[in-house]
């Protein structure tokens, strides 16, 4: 997830940014019907959450505590992630869907509206899965010293 959203951050959203309205949102409008309709991210999207909050249960319930507060904090962020996406980014998705096709539409201030607060949410979310994957990391590192003889 983090890669996904970083690779928007760093190249995606600031290539758009040289296009003109109409281009950026379709382009936009493209991006969201795919990520829509695709397996693999919904599996991650909502994988990478779960499978973290799992590890968390699994970790505290075997008295691994330290490892269990950096699993509860990657945990945590991706919930916020999540909470980001529906309350955020999915709504502006919406008001950029409802555009309908860009080529005859005249008012291009959702457009406008999109840019700075659907960047921005996305830029947290980049760090959110970066903090989550530093906690899932430094998680593991003390897995594989418990294991260590």
């Amino acid at each position: 997830m983090a890669g996904l959203f970083f690779a928007f951050d760093i190249s995606v959203m600031p290539g758009l940014a040289k296009a003109d309205d109409r281009t950026y949102a379709t382009a936009m409008q493209n991006f969201n019907s795919v990520i829509d309709s695709s397996g693999p991210f919904a599996l991650i999207f909502v994988g990478a959450p779960a499978v973290t909050a799992w590890a968390t249960v699994r970790a505290f319930r075997k008295g691994r505590r330290e490892m269990g507060w950096w699993l509860l904090a990657a945990a945590l962020s991706y919930v916020v992630v999540v909470l980001l996406t529906m309350e955020i980014n999915i709504p502006l998705n919406n008001k950029l869907a409802d555009l309908g096709h860009p080529g005859p539409a005249t008012d291009y201030s959702v457009v406008e509206d999109f840019k700075g607060t659907w960047e921005t949410a996305n830029i947290f979310r980049t760090l959110l899965c970066l903090t989550a994957l530093g906690g899932i990391v430094r998680a593991l590192v003390l897995h594989g010293r418990a294991g260590t003889p």
